[in-house]
């Protein structure tokens, strides 16, 4: 199997930029990413779980990995939902399939947002892990438009083992994470 071609520039690229920008005496004190979660919640699911097998069968294709359901751990009566009932879905990516999936996310689908300006830079945590959501599917280029029956929305978060919010913010934006400006 080939390495990707993002995780050829981080190694190339992106880890000398860093120990010049942070003066790290090593290249392995450079940050790097750790793994990337997308998650899809349904509350819809409970009521027609065709809509959770449908959303599953898109994540499997957006991804290349088979999703894991994720259950309601209590009951909430206002939004009709029982304890370990289906909600949602996710996926854990890590190594090769990560980097290919965000090289697909910046490369292609991202750029397939209507009236994007970029996202974010403050919606990193104290530990330098960055997340985000995106309000359909389709920007996908695996998802097919016909078979589509809901539109909904994800969750990803991209894991990193950087110590401060600043050292995640440039790793991100050297591997061509689209932030505005500050």
């Amino acid at each position: 199997m080939a390495t990707p071609r993002l995780l050829e520039r981080y190694r190339n690229e992106i880890v000398p930029e860093l120990a010049k920008r942070f003066n790290y005496k090593n290249r392995l004190e450079a940050p790097r990413l750790d793994k990337i979660v997308v998650n899809i919640g349904l509350g819809e699911a409970t009521q027609d779980i065709k809509l959770l097998e449908a959303a599953q069968h898109e994540l499997a294709l957006i991804t290349g990995q088979k999703p894991v359901v994720t259950r309601a751990k209590k009951a909430i009566a206002n939004f009709k939902i029982k304890k370990n009932s289906a909600i949602g879905c996710k996926v854990t990516l890590r190594r090769a399939m990560m980097y290919e999936f965000l090289d697909r996310l910046i490369s292609i689908a991202i750029p397939r947002i209507r009236d994007f300006r970029g996202l974010a830079p403050d919606s990193f945590d104290d530990r330098g892990n960055y997340s985000f959501g995106l309000n359909e599917q389709m920007i996908f280029t695996e998802v097919d438009l016909d078979k589509v029956m809901k539109t909904h929305g994800m969750d990803i978060t991209i894991v990193t083992n950087a110590k401060t919010k600043e050292e995640a913010f440039e790793l991100l934006k050297l591997l061509g994470m689209p932030f505005t400006k500050r």
